[in-house]
C-alpha cells in the first residue's frame, strides 16, 4: 500500500476530503518522527511501539573492491508489533 492509497482509504473510511486525510496523516507521521528524534517511544495500543536503539560500529566489505571498510555506530528506528497487529496478520 502506498501513501496515496492510504490517504484514499482514510478519506473514504472517515468520510472526509483527501486533503484533510493527507493533512491528518502528515501530522501523525511528523509527531512520530519528532518524538523518536527526542529519543522517546511512541506506543499505539493494539498496533505496536516505535523506539530507537543503538547499532554498534562494525566492519563491512565493499562489494565492488572487496576492501574492508568501517561502518560507524548509528541510532536506528525499531518497531515492535503489538498483540492486536500480530493477531490480525496471522
Amino acid at each position: 500500500m502506498t501513501k496515496a492509497q492510504l490517504v484514499d482509504r482514510m478519506a473514504k473510511d472517515a468520510k472526509v476530503t483527501k486533503r484533510a486525510a493527507e493533512t491528518a496523516l502528515e501530522t501523525a507521521l511528523k509527531a512520530v518522527k519528532d518524538t523518536l528524534k527526542k529519543g522517546q517511544k511512541v506506543t499505539l495500543v493494539g498496533f505496536g511501539t516505535f523506539g530507537t536503539g543503538r547499532r554498534k560500529a562494525r566492519a563491512g566489505r565493499n562489494p565492488q573492491t572487496g576492501k574492508t571498510i568501517r561502518i560507524p555506530a548509528a541510532r536506528v528506528v525499531r518497531f515492535r508489533p503489538g498483540a492486536g497487529l500480530k493477531k490480525a496478520v496471522r
